[in-house]
């Protein structure tokens, strides 16, 4: 066979394939309609399952807490009066207390175990009623009748030290903080160029969802603050002590030169040694004096540096009720549950078409 029929049997075996395609194409359209009634069926039924969704469904809540962090870096003359403590071997503290806030460390956070389980651990009021929010949460949805057919948990407690919880109860919170962070917990930035950082939960419960997340943000602001300032507290701490420590020095040098002073009221100027004692208490009352001036001096700068870094956290905006509805509407239930219905029951259709010819 020359190069020429060759190139003839090609084009016929292409034409051959797109006109057997196309009658594939016809005869299934055509296999499509003719099942019509089954297709209208199935989307009807999914119309409807779409409709008992969207009426069945319980609405869900969402909680917003938007927040900047603050930069509490020195600057201008506390920076300068750190620079001098520091040559003197002073530390005023507020260097590097916040270093695990850096970055997107603080987002981390926010989904941490030991967060979670503090605002869960948290007592709140609904309506009047001092409640424990895992107390509520269990309770709203029926986690005990699940816990007690999964573990034979007819009661459980969680009031009390964390510290000294058992094992199930451990177990159970842990439970709890996995879910939240899976499907209903949620924190980021909703810019990347800002620092502003947003926390965002979900749950079908208004009450407990706009408490849960201020409870959240609250213990993650308190433990902010305990890090970032702790080293410049302890300074603060320790400063004065040492203040207190020489001022009762030096009150107990005054008192000891007015009795020197006493003791010879009108000594001798020849005899000096009447001098000596006195002499010897103002020494001290005036070495005391100046060690007492220069600790109160950077007892002062080492408050203001703790003072300017107290505030760390600035909430904008926490979440207010009546809070964002998330629910699916009748007519969103109905279009979506019959253009599903179509698109499966035609699956279906084609495939069993399919596999009875295979």
């Amino acid at each position: 066979m020359n190069k020429g029929d060759q190139g003839k049997a090609v084009n016929n075996s292409d034409e051959i394939s797109v006109m057997d395609l196309a009658v594939k194409i016809k005869s299934g359209i055509g296999y499509i309609k003719s099942k019509w009634l089954v297709i209208l069926a199935t989307s009807i039924l999914g119309a409807l399952i779409g409709l008992g969704y969207s009426i069945f469904k319980k609405p869900t809540y969402t909680a917003v807490c938007t927040f900047v962090l603050e930069d509490s870096g020195k600057s201008g003359a506390l920076g300068q009066y750190a620079g001098l403590a520091s040559l003197a071997g002073i530390d005023l503290g507020g260097g590097n207390g916040g270093g695990i806030f850096q970055g997107d460390n603080i987002l981390e956070l926010y989904k941490s175990r030991l967060m979670i389980e503090k605002a869960l651990l948290s007592e709140a009021d609904f309506n009047g009623r001092k409640q424990l929010l895992i107390d509520r949460y269990v309770s709203n949805n029926n986690l005990l009748t699940k816990w007690k057919e999964r573990d034979n948990i007819d009661a459980i407690s969680f009031k009390g030290d964390p510290e000294k919880f058992n094992r199930k109860q451990d177990s159970l919170i842990t439970d709890i903080v996995e879910l939240f962070n899976k499907k209903f917990l949620s924190v980021g930035k909703p810019d990347k160029k800002l620092d502003i950082i947003g926390v965002q939960f979900l749950s079908p419960d208004e009450l407990f969802a706009k408490e849960f997340t201020n409870k959240l943000v609250e213990n993650v602001n308190n433990f902010y603050v305990l890090t970032k300032t702790k080293k410049s507290y302890l300074n603060v701490q320790v400063l004065q002590r040492q203040a207190d420590s020489v001022k009762q020095i030096l009150n107990k040098s005054i008192s000891g030169v007015a009795s020197a002073i006493d003791a010879a009221p009108n000594a001798n100027p020849l005899m000096l040694t009447l001098k000596v004692p006195s002499q010897k208490k103002q020494i001290d009352v005036q070495a005391s004096t100046a060690v007492y001036g220069e600790i109160v001096k950077n007892l002062e700068i080492s408050k203001i540096s703790l003072r300017q870094e107290m505030p760390l956290i600035q909430v904008i905006d926490k979440p207010v009720l009546p809070l964002t509805v998330n629910k699916v509407k009748e007519v969103t239930g109905v279009i979506t549950g019959l253009i599903l219905g179509a698109f499966l029951s035609v699956g279906y259709l084609l495939f069993r078409k399919v596999l009875t010819k295979v």
